[in-house]
């Protein structure tokens, strides 16, 4: 007997692209969605920085801020963006249609979206290579990751693709007690840097390995990520009304 599909042929390709790459990366279908955010962002950064009616470059935030202080102002910000309903509701919304298509209509959304900026050169705001199932994430939890700026090469994250993670499986159980560094030079050929540019969003799965490493690039990277899961799927140590 035929089964009917009453999926269109967009939602089909990017259903089997996030499959077989384990991610998929999408312009933000209302821009209106990420000017919200990223002049939220850029208005709080200014009020905590005591910059005044000066003009920001979140691509040049390294000229104003150093890893001295990096982590105070990262934590001021998020706590201050986190509290504004509408924010989370705009990144939300940023990635709604996308999220429906691949994970269903009926969500549970992380309490708390984070923020991660990596200076050039700064290796105090490392995320070594990990899987988010490695440290009790469920395996129905995908991670909407938006960048504020233009994100390629070492200043964006890595992720190993489905086919080289299969590949790599024996090699994981067996380092279980080595450092994140052994573990990534394991890998290290196999991985994908993405590029991807602001106004758009990578959703991926966060039980595949990714991370990233030192930023050499010249400016300053700006990235946010929030998971999200089916309302109704198994659920691992983070709960609904805890983390969700």
């Amino acid at each position: 007997m035929k089964v009917s599909s009453y999926l269109s042929s967009e939602e089909i390709k990017s259903s089997s692209e996030f499959l077989e790459r384990g991610y998929i990366i999408r312009k933000i279908k209302n821009p209106k969605n990420f000017s919200n955010i990223k002049e939220k962002i850029i208005k709080d950064s200014k009020k905590i920085l005591n910059y005044g009616n000066k003009s920001f470059s979140l691509n040049y935030a390294h000229k104003k801020l150093s890893s001295k202080n990096l982590n105070s102002f990262r934590v001021s910000l998020m706590n201050s963006l986190n509290k504004s309903n509408q924010f989370k509701k705009n990144y939300f919304e940023a990635a709604k249609y996308d999220l429906f298509n691949l994970v269903g209509n009926e969500l549970a959304m992380q309490k708390r979206i984070n923020l991660s900026i990596q200076l050039p050169k700064d290796e105090s705001s490392l995320l070594p290579v990990h899987s988010d199932v490695w440290s009790g994430d469920s395996p129905y939890e995908v991670v909407v990751w938006m960048p504020l700026v233009d994100c390629y090469k070492t200043k964006s994250m890595y992720i190993l693709p489905p086919s080289k993670y299969k590949s790599h499986l024996k090699n994981f159980s067996k380092m279980k007690k080595k450092d994140s560094t052994s573990l990534f030079n394991t890998i290290k050929k196999d991985v994908e840097f993405l590029k991807i540019n602001e106004g758009e969003i990578l959703i991926f799965n966060q039980a595949l390995p990714h991370g990233n490493i030192v930023n050499q690039e010249q400016e300053t990277r700006w990235s946010m990520n929030c998971r999200f899961k089916s309302l109704f799927s198994p659920y691992g140590d983070k709960k609904l009304g805890e983390f969700f």
